[in-house]
C-alpha cells in the first residue's frame, strides 16, 4: 500500500459559505415557488422543486468538511477503497461520502498522545464530521514507555529492564492498512526486540562472552554498554516496524536491575568483588611499603637484620598495614635478640 497525499482540498471555508447561502436561499425559493404555483405560473413549480431539493439535501456537502491541526492527518476511504490522505493544518473540503479510518483511535498505551479525544466543534455539521475527530492520525514524535520486562541475560540471570521508544508515523497508508493496529503492533515488536537483544548481553562484564558476534570475547554488558545496547534495540525495532510505516527515532533504557529473587545474592556478589579488589590494592601498597622500608634500612645502615629478623619484621608490617583495625603496639624493653 502506497500513501497518496491529496492536495488542493483546502476549500473548506468556501464550501461552508456557499452551502449556508444555498440553504438560506432555499427558504425564499420554496415560498416564492409556492406563491407562483398558486398563481398558475409553470415556472413556480420549478423554483419550488429546486428550493425543496436544496432544503432537503443542501446540507450534505457539510459532511465533507474537515479541520486539521499541525502534524495531523486523515486517511480517507470511499466505499471501502483507499482514496488518499490529507495532511497539514487547515480547513479541508473532501467528498462527503468519504469516511476516515484509524484502527488505533481507541487504543491507549503507556505513551504520549493517548488521551481522551474531545468532540469536534463541527459536531453540529453532522455525525460524520464529529466522528472524524477521533480518527485523526498524529504525525508528531511520540514516546512509548512499555512495561518493565523480566528477561534472562546471556548468563541466565533474570533481569528487569524497561525502555522508552520515541517514534512517529511516516506513511499513513502503511500504518492503517498493512497492520491491524499500529500502536499494538509497535508495542509488541518493542517487547520482542528487547528480548532478542538483552539475551545477548550479560548484566555486568563477564569473561568469555561474545556480544558482537565476531567470535571474540569482549567487555560488552547491559550496565556498561547501555548506549550500544540501546542502538541495537532501536535498529531491531526499526527493521520490524518498517512495514507499518513507522520510524523509530530513538530507544533508551529507562530501568535496569536484577530481578527481585536474585537481587540480594547479586548484591552480595558485587560487595564481595569490591572487597577483594580493595584487599588487592591494600596488599600491593603494603608490600611496596615493606620493600621500601627494608631498602631504606639497608642503605642507611641503621640496623643489620638477618633473614629471620627480616621475616619477622615483614610479618609485623604486613599485619599492621593490612589489618582492619588500628594496631596496638607492644613495647619491647629488652634486647632485639
Amino acid at each position: 500500500m502506497k500513501e497518496i497525499v491529496l492536495t488542493g482540498k483546502k476549500h473548506g471555508m468556501l464550501v461552508l459559505v456557499l452551502t449556508v447561502l444555498l440553504l438560506i436561499a432555499s427558504i425564499p425559493a420554496v415560498a416564492i415557488g409556492g406563491t407562483m404555483m398558486d398563481d398558475g405560473k409553470a415556472i413556480g413549480g420549478v423554483i419550488f422543486a429546486v428550493g425543496l431539493i436544496l432544503m432537503c439535501f443542501g446540507w450534505i456537502p457539510l459532511l465533507g468538511l474537515r479541520v486539521l491541526k499541525p502534524q495531523e492527518a486523515l486517511v480517507l476511504t470511499l466505499f471501502g477503497k483507499y482514496v488518499g490522505t490529507i495532511k497539514g493544518d487547515g480547513f479541508f473540503a473532501v467528498n462527503p461520502f468519504c469516511s476516515s479510518v484509524n484502527p488505533a483511535a481507541n487504543t491507549e498505551l503507556n505513551q504520549s498522545g493517548d488521551v481522551k479525544k474531545t468532540e469536534s466543534p463541527l459536531v453540529a455539521l453532522g455525525k460524520q464530521a464529529a466522528s472524524s475527530e477521533g480518527k485523526k492520525i498524529s504525525l508528531k514524535i511520540m514516546t512509548l514507555n512499555n512495561n518493565r520486562q523480566k528477561i534472562n541475560d546471556c548468563l541466565g540471570n533474570p533481569v528487569e529492564i524497561g525502555i522508552a521508544v520515541t517514534w512517529r508515523i511516516t506513511d499513513t497508508a502503511k500504518a492503517v492498512f498493512n497492520v491491524d493496529n499500529y500502536k499494538e503492533y509497535l508495542s509488541l515488536q518493542c517487547d520482542t526486540a528487547l528480548r532478542n537483544i538483552v539475551r545477548i548481553y550479560p548484566y555486568d562484564v563477564a569473561p568469555g562472552i561474545d556480544t558482537t558476534g565476531d567470535g571474540l570475547a569482549d567487555d560488552g554488558s547491559l550496565r556498561g554498554s547501555s548506549e550500544i545496547v540501546a542502538g541495537r534495540i532501536r535498529d531491531e525495532i526499526q527493521s520490524r516496524v518498517e512495514t507499518a510505516g513507522i520510524e523509530i527515532v530513538e530507544a533508551r533504557i529507562t530501568y535496569l536491575a536484577y530481578a527481585t529473587e536474585i537481587a540480594a545474592v547479586m548484591l552480595q556478589r558485587q560487595q564481595a568483588s569490591a572487597i577483594i579488589d580493595a584487599r588487592k590494592m591494600i596488599v600491593d601498597g603494603a608490600v611496596g611499603m615493606v620493600e621500601m622500608a627494608l631498602e631504606r634500612l639497608a642503605e642507611n645502615g641503621t640496623v643489620q637484620l638477618d633473614e629471620e629478623r627480616k621475616a619477622a619484621m615483614v610479618s609485623n608490617l604486613l599485619v599492621v598495614l593490612c589489618g582492619n583495625r588500628d594496631a596496638q603496639p607492644v613495647v619491647n624493653s629488652g634486647s632485639l635478640y
